[in-house]
């Protein structure tokens, strides 16, 4: 933390620069900064030479492509943020990728832009990355938005030319709910309209890009909105526990009474911290601080401190407007981790409710989402989700979808909660008001899953029954879901395509998930040959998933053969039977190996029962792999 608590209100207005990868960008923004007076002393000299060494005219794209690979491809890989001023005014210019490959590149770099420059190629006019671009500016709810028509030297600034390339792109604005502020015909080239009115255009009189940027209106304070304090981190120091984070909106005072995200706990700020100055009275939005609170209460990250009567939205079931990133398309049942502010949530895809048409920015019922796709569409939770609906030109709501590699695969931010259809009826489905956190003071472990996958006869059941009775001797609550008995039941309308095999596995993970979210532990015993089914099962159930390899070789599991399906597989009488005829992928990295093909029964249940209180009772996993 600074020494001193600065407020957002006096920060640059950052602005973003989007538009097709040949439309000009890069050379806009090397232009605009010279023209301005906001280049470093000796960059236009390097930029003079660099231009020489590729046989180039003066190339004022090179001023921004730092990253070799974008001065051999042409094209902007990254987010970049340039400090600019006019007069006195601070800006913040965004350089945001326009090639499709690295537009997940301007989720984050745009996402808390004030306004947006859209530059469009007057030559060739909205194409597809234009239109992709101006729907992602709807997405991210940015509403001040400057269109620059760059290149109409090559239109020889004729009017009537380059005013039918503006009635195309306002019709396209005009069916997201955008209205340009301005359409400012330009030649970032040579420097037409850009900082100084053109002598080639007689007959436009708007203003010049500077000019426009000058009347970009200033941010509205988030002040004097309901307080919102995402806990960054829980930090503590001697006696005295802190609780760091960044005021999103509203002012919180010594002496107020908050109300501790979804644990509903209330506390009282007892000081407003700061390194090396005195504690302050009072914070405003835009501020990091620290507080201490009264009782002494531990938040978790992402927990979100509001004041009693202003309290969120919470639900458990959300819709969102959606960019998809991914290069597969999305579908209903896929898991992903939902980063809200400083808080993470498991969620699920129930339903996609609706896909754009890139073609005509119409809407249509879609069972999936395409690469590169917008929709809308309804993620549900284990635990209930505290935000504030998306609104634009806020950041209020705007989420991002994190797969199990941590990549961003799509922003997503809240519009609101999800209803569900039921007949006539509709419901709006809540979490349960008892707190993981409550559940595990209780139990004394928390809810977790033990997923135990290995060859038919390779002991899963045996071992996870005997588990079962001596976890539940020592006091957890514990079940077993085993193949068998899921098969008899919940997956009886199953047959062994893989097709079924993989819903299977689906109904088993959403089984265990909700038993894991009452606090139970869960060991579920199931053949789930394949790691993509089994990676499928992590995605679903999410915290608390751990894999464990029943490791008995093909030989040994044959020869127990149990329920004589080996020998009916060997007789031609089951067919995609594992290990005979379909295969067995074994786990690469499991948390714990257990090997079942000698040794005593006693002692592989003691492996596993001694990896299952290690990791439920201590908050982490044993990972403990043989």
């Amino acid at each position: 933390m600074s020494d001193t608590i600065s407020s957002s209100q006096d920060a640059a207005t950052p602005i973003v620069i989007v538009g097709h990868v040949d439309h000009g960008k890069s050379t806009l923004i090397g232009r605009l900064l010279h023209d301005t007076d906001n280049l470093q002393d000796g960059k236009v000299a390097q930029i003079i030479e660099s231009s020489k060494k590729r046989g180039l005219k003066i190339e004022w794209s090179f001023l921004l492509d730092s990253l070799q690979i974008e001065r051999d491809q042409g094209v902007t890989v990254d987010s970049t943020r340039i400090p600019f001023r006019l007069g006195s005014r601070e800006y913040v210019i965004v350089d945001a990728p326009g090639h499709r490959q690295f537009l997940r590149n301007m989720i984050t770099g745009a996402a808390d832009a004030e306004a947006a420059v859209l530059v469009v190629d007057a030559v060739e006019g909205a194409r597809e990355q234009t239109r992709r671009h101006a729907m992602l500016l709807h997405l991210i709810g940015i509403r001040h938005v400057i269109v620059l028509l760059n290149k109409v030297d090559l239109l020889e600034f004729d009017q009537a030319k380059v005013e039918a390339v503006e009635v195309s792109v306002n019709e396209l604005l005009g069916k997201l709910g955008l209205e340009a502020a301005y359409f400012v015909p330009a030649s970032a080239r040579d420097g037409d309209n850009i900082a100084s009115r053109s002598d080639r255009m007689p007959w436009y009189n708007g203003p010049t890009l500077t000019e426009a940027l000058a009347r970009v209106p200033t941010p509205a304070s988030r002040s004097e909105l309901a307080l919102r304090l995402p806990v960054q981190d829980v930090y503590r120091f001697g006696d005295k526990r802190y609780v760091a984070g960044r005021i999103e909106r509203g002012r919180v005072r010594v002496g107020d009474t908050v109300v501790i995200g979804t644990q509903k706990t209330p506390a009282r700020i007892a000081s407003i911290e700061s390194w090396h100055t005195a504690p302050h009275v009072s914070a405003s939005a835009g501020q990091s601080i620290a507080v201490t609170l009264e009782p002494d209460v531990i938040p978790d990250r992402g927990d979100l401190l509001h004041h009693v009567d202003t309290p969120p939205t919470q639900a458990s079931r959300v819709r969102t407007r959606l960019f998809w990133l991914r290069q597969e398309p999305l579908r209903v049942g896929e898991s992903f981790r939902l980063r809200l502010a400083t808080a993470e949530h498991a969620v699920t895809v129930t339903s996609i409710e609706s896909v754009v048409n890139l073609d005509d920015l119409t809407m249509y019922p879609g069972t999936e989402v395409p690469p590169e796709g917008f929709a809308e569409i309804t993620l549900a939770a284990a635990e209930n989700i505290q935000f504030d609906a998306f609104a634009p030109g806020t950041p209020d709501g705007r989420g991002v979808l994190v797969d199990l590699q941590q990549r961003i695969v799509g922003g997503a931010p809240l519009i609101g909660p999800a209803e569900i259809a039921v007949g006539d009826k509709a419901i709006h489905p809540s979490a349960s008001a008892v707190t993981t956190q409550d559940r595990q003071r209780v139990k004394g472990h928390k809810g977790s899953v033990f997923w135990l996958t290995g060859l038919s006869g390779a002991g899963k059941s045996t071992l996870a029954r005997a588990a079962e009775n001596a976890l539940f001797a020592a006091g957890v609550d514990v079940s077993v879901l085993d193949g068998d008995t899921l098969r008899a039941g919940l997956c009886k309308d199953l047959g062994f395509t893989e097709a079924d095999r993989t819903e299977n596995v689906r109904r088993a993970a959403e089984v265990a998930r909700i038993l894991r979210d009452a606090g139970q532990v869960v060991l579920v015993a199931l053949i789930s040959p394949l790691r993509s089914d089994r990676e499928l099962a992590r995605q679903i159930i999410g915290e608390g998933f751990e894999e464990v390899f029943v490791d008995a070789d093909l030989g040994t599991c044959e020869q127990r053969d149990p329920k004589g399906l080996y020998a009916a597989a060997r007789a031609g009488k089951i067919s995609g039977f594992t290990g005979i005829d379909a295969p067995y992928e074994a786990p690469q990295a499991p948390a714990l190996r257990v090997a079942t093909g000698n040794g005593s029964v006693e002692k592989a249940v003691s492996q596993l029962v001694s990896f299952v209180e290690g990791s439920v009772r201590s908050g982490g996993s044993a990972r403990a792999r043989s």
